[in-house]
């Protein structure tokens, strides 16, 4: 079980916090002028970081607060925690490197995907591509 320091109340017990997805998720300035795939990109295209990945958190249990955090989404260690609207602290400055320390292994989404198109396995097809849909056979 994961011990999480809250910004506001200290260290307690992961069972207090919930889970609120990727962090600095601008939200749209004009929604109204977004086409569907836009809306549909900004609701539910996240990348899937195998590593460090920042994250939304909030205690929902004490003081209900949101903050954000840097986690090893496969160590599950946490590097950092910080306040909502404050810049993703930069890792690399403490001598980490963000290469693979395996052959195979990836540590962002964008290692595997097609430029542009995290996320992406090798050979899959792009979201973007039209593809043609037909209602025969159903």
């Amino acid at each position: 079980m994961l011990l999480i320091s809250c910004p506001n109340c200290g260290p307690r017990d992961e069972t207090e916090f919930h889970y609120g997805g990727q962090a600095h998720i601008a939200y749209p300035e004009s929604p109204n002028d977004l086409t569907d795939r836009e809306w549909a990109e900004y609701l539910f295209y996240r990348e899937n970081t195998k590593g460090t990945f920042a994250e939304r958190w909030v205690h929902s249990t004490g003081c209900r607060q949101w903050f954000n955090m840097l986690r090893d989404t496969v160590s599950y260690d946490i590097h950092s925690i910080y306040a909502m609207g404050q810049p993703r602290p930069d890792l690399n400055t403490s001598g980490q490197s963000s290469e693979p320390t395996q052959p195979g292994e990836f540590t962002q989404a964008g290692d595997f995907g097609q430029a542009g198109e995290p996320g992406l396995a090798p050979g899959a097809a792009s979201p973007t591509a039209t593809t043609p849909i037909s209602s025969e056979g159903v």
